[in-house]
C-alpha cells in the first residue's frame, strides 16, 4: 500500500473513532468536539482517497494535458504553440475530480441519483460550514453519520466503478479499528 493510501485509510479511521466517541460523549461541548473531528478527518480522507486515486492514473501516456491537470491539480499554459503542464496549484472542486474519474475511467458517468452522491455533498457542505463559518453549523450525531457514511459509500462506488472491487473498509461501515 502506498504511502498516500495508508494515510487516507488512517484519516477515515480516525474519523470513525472520533463519531464513535461522540456517541459515548456525557457532555454537548465534548460530543460537539468529537463530531467536527470526524467530519473534518472524513472529507481529508475522502480528498486523499481520490488523490491516490489519481496518482494511480497519472503514468498512462495516453492522457492529455487537461487530463494530467485535473488529476495533478496542477496549471498548465499555452506556450511554443502547445500546452505544457506548470508546478503551479490549480485546484479543482472535489466532487468534479470525483465525476472526472468515474467518466474517463469506468466510462460511465457519475449516477447522481444514487444515494452516496447526495450524502457526499452534504459532507462537503457541513465540511465547509466547519472551515468557514459564517454562522454555527447545525450538527448532529445523525448528520454526521450520514456524512461518514456518504464519504465510506463514495469510496465504494468510486472503486466498484474504477478497480471494478469494493473499497475494502467499507464492509465495516462506520466502526473503527482504532482504540484511542
Amino acid at each position: 500500500m502506498a504511502e498516500v493510501d495508508e494515510i487516507a485509510a488512517l484519516l477515515l479511521e480516525q474519523a470513525k473513532r472520533f463519531y464513535e466517541k461522540a456517541t459515548e460523549a456525557k457532555d454537548t461541548d465534548s460530543q460537539l468536539a468529537h463530531l467536527h473531528a470526524a467530519l473534518l478527518l472524513g472529507v481529508s480522507s475522502l480528498e486523499a482517497h481520490v488523490n491516490s486515486i489519481c496518482d494511480d492514473f497519472l503514468v498512462r501516456p495516453e492522457l492529455n494535458i487537461l487530463e494530467r491537470s485535473l488529476l495533478a491539480e496542477r496549471d498548465y499554459r499555452f506556450d511554443d504553440g502547445q500546452f505544457i503542464l506548470l508546478e503551479g496549484l490549480k485546484m479543482y472542486r472535489l466532487p468534479e475530480r470525483i465525476e472526472f474519474l468515474f467518466r474517463r475511467f469506468s466510462e460511465k458517468p457519475v449516477d447522481k441519483t444514487t444515494g452516496w452522491w447526495p450524502a457526499m455533498k452534504a459532507a462537503l457542505l457541513i465540511r465547509n460550514e466547519l472551515t468557514h463559518p459564517k454562522r454555527r453549523p447545525e450538527i448532529t450525531t445523525e448528520s454526521a453519520k450520514r456524512a461518514l457514511s456518504g464519504i465510506i459509500d463514495t469510496l465504494d462506488a468510486m472503486y466498484r466503478a474504477i478497480y471494478k472491487r469494493g473499497y475494502p473498509a467499507a464492509q465495516r461501515e462506520l466502526q473503527s479499528t482504532l482504540t484511542f
